[in-house]
């Protein structure tokens, strides 16, 4: 097949040698064997049938905002772009509304303000796909997503079909899920998310208090909360578009709670937050790269932004390899002042942590 056809019989689009340094929001140089892009889920087992993806490692692509390439991928990217959005339940205050793996997230979280739902606004702006964010059990400002997820269907590869998985059934922790820790099981294919029209704003998460009273706002609506957070996200983190990132690279350690009193007794103005078990601690992975001297700090084009110590950045040329190099210096520091591990948030391709 001649690189970039199109395959009539599985309505996917194959692409040979295929160039993936835009589909990633940190842009670094990667390539892989096949780029397979599929528009209709239905087609999705005719797709994983073909010998092309049976010969090789199979990636699936969602907007990129949460990998890092250290090496090409000698297999098949795999990128669904359905974006269909539904109601599939509704009883006047409880909505439940499901969106296609494609679509853009922050898009989606826009188009449930715009149908009048409350739930989401806290996650706004936040890069990817609507597929990828269960994976990842994205998280910001308070709400975390399994909060808010009502079910997954995803296409189950061991089992050769398609299921619908409930929530508790997703294996959803702090940034992970059983998506996350089986990567070459499932594709997710749609989400579900329970919704309210009734909102109950989550408004306790440190600055969204300070930025609605910025914005002269008493009683916020919950397309008014997803501004402020719109707001304190522009200002913190840079554009994706302007300067390449995955946002939050690390993930905000968790301690025993009597080792994370001791680092706060130790280091006085280290924050800390409900970790959401009882004895444990979250500390802010944020604070303890920037106590280390990491914020700004740059490697040629692999480096840290000047405004969020968690946010790596590649400055134009910087390859995968490279940046995966800095994070590793950046932990090594951390691990050696503080004695805490930090682990990375994006999936790592071609190399190991």
């Amino acid at each position: 097949m001649n690189a970039a056809a199109i395959d009539t019989d599985t309505a996917a689009r194959w692409t040979r040698d295929a160039d993936l340094t835009g589909r990633t929001s940190l842009r670094v140089p990667a390539r892989a064997a096949w780029l397979a892009e599929l528009a209709d889920e239905a087609a999705l087992p005719s797709v994983l049938a073909d010998p092309r993806i049976a010969d090789g490692e199979l990636l699936v692509l969602g907007g990129g905002s949460n990998l890092l390439f250290a090496a090409d991928l000698d297999g098949v990217a795999l990128a669904l772009t359905c974006d269909a959005v539904s109601v599939v339940a509704d009883d006047g205050d409880a909505v439940i509304v499901r969106a296609g793996a494609g679509r853009g997230w922050h898009d989606f979280v826009l188009h449930t303000l715009a149908l009048g739902l409350s739930g989401l606004e806290n996650l706004s702006l936040i890069p990817g796909t609507v597929g990828a964010a269960p994976i990842q059990n994205i998280g910001a400002y308070g709400v975390e997503l399994d909060h808010r997820v009502h079910a997954v269907e995803a296409w189950d590869r061991d089992a050769g079909a398609t299921v619908r998985l409930a929530a508790a059934d997703c294996g959803f922790a702090y940034r992970d899920s059983r998506f996350k820790r089986e990567p070459g099981r499932w594709i997710v294919t749609a989400v579900e998310f329970a919704l309210t029209r009734r909102p109950r704003l989550e408004l306790a998460y440190s600055g969204i208090g300070d930025e609605l009273a910025a914005m002269g706002i008493v009683a916020p609506t919950p397309a008014q909360v997803s501004e402020a957070v719109c707001r304190i996200r522009r200002r913190k983190l840079p554009d994706p578009v302007l300067l390449a990132n995955a946002g939050s690279f690390f993930k905000n350690p968790i301690l025993p709670a009597a080792q994370a009193a001791a680092l706060a007794a130790a280091h006085p103005g280290m924050p800390g937050f409900d970790a959401g078990s009882p004895g444990l601690r979250k500390l802010s992975a944020a604070w303890l790269i920037d106590a280390a001297g990491w914020k700004g700090h740059r490697d040629g084009d692999a480096g840290v932004a000047p405004g969020h110590a968690l946010v790596l950045v590649n400055h134009g040329g910087a390859s995968g390899a490279e940046l995966l190099g800095l994070a590793r210096r950046i932990a090594g520091s951390v691990q050696a002042r503080f004695g805490v591990a930090l682990e990375p948030e994006p999936r790592l391709i071609g190399a190991a942590w």
